[in-house]
């Protein structure tokens, strides 16, 4: 499931209801996202998606995912709006028999979702000042390792 959200959200009760009832899945990862205040740099984060195409882009990511780690289920929560540090920006689960499979594939949705999915990302300073985000080299590199067969 992939859901997009402008409204803050409690990843503990998302990690509960995502547990819920899962008698043969014997192992699941998550991974909470927060903002940052960058030291004091950024007072808000912005994260723009297109209507649709997002939500679709990483259904097809993480429908891939599903079928490369051998998953049971995920789950995936991102906001977009405006975001003040120390909110909560994206939300990863993934839900597998065993372990590895479950930390890979949390580890593989965030490098993709980090580096290459198609969201817009500015951040404002305290003087007002907005700036656009790109991914870092080590976003790219995270994502690179992924790629070798």
């Amino acid at each position: 499931m992939i859901t997009l959200t402008d409204q803050p959200f409690d990843p503990g009760a998302l990690l509960s209801a995502f547990c819920r009832d899962r008698t043969e899945t014997g192992a699941v990862a998550t991974f909470t996202g927060l903002a940052r205040a960058e030291q004091g740099s950024t007072r808000i984060l912005e994260l723009e998606a297109y209507p649709g195409f997002t939500e679709a882009e990483i259904g097809r990511i993480a429908e891939g995912a599903r079928q490369r780690f051998s998953l049971d289920d995920f789950q995936i929560v991102h906001r977009i709006g405006r975001i003040a540090p120390g909110e909560a920006i994206v939300f990863v689960a993934t839900a597998s028999s065993h372990r590895r499979e479950a930390f890979e594939a949390c580890d593989f949705l965030m490098d993709y979702l980090k580096s290459r999915a198609p969201f817009w990302k500015k951040e404002t300073g305290p003087d007002g000042q907005a700036r656009w985000i790109e991914p870092r080299p080590q976003d790219h590199a995270d994502i690179t390792r992924w790629e070798t067969p």
